[in-house]
């Protein structure tokens, strides 16, 4: 709980300070802006390890092989940079570029999730054979 409020009061004064400067200089706003996401991404790092490091003891409890939740994490990891990124260029006032950064992560994520579609295929194969 505390270190949403943190999120949120460090990116609230970012945007507040990107406001105050984006009309002398609307590269140091954005600047502003990509600073404060890297500053609440990089406090947030110690939380997003527990979250890991359960997901992982989840996945060796579960007895399923650990290549299987690989695929979960790279697209967990690839929403996530695809959201921030988009959001970026939209603040950039680029839009077309946000709108590609989606199809990219959608791409990526789909190529990602690859192994984990091939072993639920196998197993219905199996199923039905």
């Amino acid at each position: 709980m505390e270190q949403v409020i943190q999120a949120a009061g460090l990116c609230l004064v970012g945007a507040l300070l990107a406001l105050v400067v984006k009309r002398g200089s609307p590269e140091t706003a954005l600047l502003l802006t990509v600073a404060a996401a890297a500053a609440v991404l990089l406090a947030l790092a110690p939380a997003a390890r527990e979250v890991l490091d359960f997901l992982r003891e989840l996945a060796e409890g579960s007895g399923v092989p650990a290549e299987l939740f690989a695929p979960l994490y790279k697209t967990l990891g690839i929403s996530l940079v695809v959201r921030v990124g988009g959001g970026l260029c939209r603040d950039a006032g680029e839009s077309a570029l946000a709108s590609v950064v989606e199809t990219a992560g959608a791409v990526c994520a789909l190529a990602a999730a690859l192994p984990l579609l091939r072993a639920v295929l196998e197993l219905l194969l199996e199923l039905m054979g």
